[in-house]
């Protein structure tokens, strides 16, 4: 088998599991945390907000993304490669793979939690030759179907770190409710895995197995806001946009 359809064919593969690598960047995370030795006298407000912040620009990135896309185009698909159109207005002027880039910032945000630099080179390494195969398969999907138009968009696109100078306006406006309807679990699964990880923080610091006040705010906030968009989303048309 040539290096190209390798490198397609694992890159399809682990494109219909993407789905499992912040499950096991948290567990290894959880195992950083109990292994760190923090300083028990810390207060962590100052970079919790930090480490929370950073993710939360990278849930912003896909919003951006998503609230200007067609159906079919960008989102959480794991069956296979599918693209109706190829996008190269908006953000996908300034970077091919946004959406990949947004998930890079919001695991940035949580690798840095655990404050250990072994880790945060680990998930950047893993990250880079994990996507970098992705990557390369829907390229081919997508020269393959559209061809030259791709080609010319590509060329002049860079994948993953945006070229603000190539902007170009979006084709279709901002939707609020595409976002809403297709990022709410981005949300909540940021808020449960922060959670998670300033549980095993105190614990592995004080022996409790409770998060700091804050956390324990900050996650029944968040648990709130996740299951009134599901309600609506799941149980009425509110979110429903056509053509997105």
């Amino acid at each position: 088998m040539a290096l190209t359809e390798e490198f397609e064919q694992s890159g399809n593969w682990l494109f219909k599991r993407r789905g499992y690598m912040p499950v096991v960047l948290l567990i290894a995370g959880i195992v950083v945390l109990m292994l760190n030795g923090l300083n028990p006298g810390r207060n962590f407000l100052i970079t919790d907000i930090i480490y929370l912040f950073i993710s939360f620009m990278g849930l912003a990135i896909r919003a951006f993304t998503i609230g200007h896309t067609p159906r079919n185009t960008s989102g959480r698909n794991t069956k296979g490669q599918i693209a109706e159109v190829v996008n190269t207005t908006g953000i996908y002027s300034i970077v091919r793979h946004p959406l990949y880039l947004g998930n890079f910032v919001i695991w940035l945000g949580l690798s840095l939690f655990t404050e250990s630099p072994f880790f945060i080179v680990v998930f950047i390494l893993a990250f880079w030759l994990y996507y970098e195969r992705i990557m390369f398969a829907e390229e081919q999907f997508l020269k393959r179907k559209f061809g030259k138009e791709y080609e010319e968009w590509a060329i002049k696109t860079p994948s993953f770190f945006p070229a603000f100078s190539k902007w170009a306006p979006g084709n279709l406006s901002f939707s609020w409710k595409n976002i809403f309807k297709r990022e709410y679990n981005g949300f909540g699964n940021i808020i449960f895995a922060f959670t998670i990880l300033a549980i095993v923080r105190n614990y592995s610091i004080t022996g409790n197995w409770y998060p700091e006040l804050r956390w324990i705010i900050i996650f029944f906030t968040g648990l709130i806001i996740w299951f009134i968009v599901r309600t609506i989303e799941k149980k009425t048309s509110f979110f429903n946009v056509e053509g997105r």
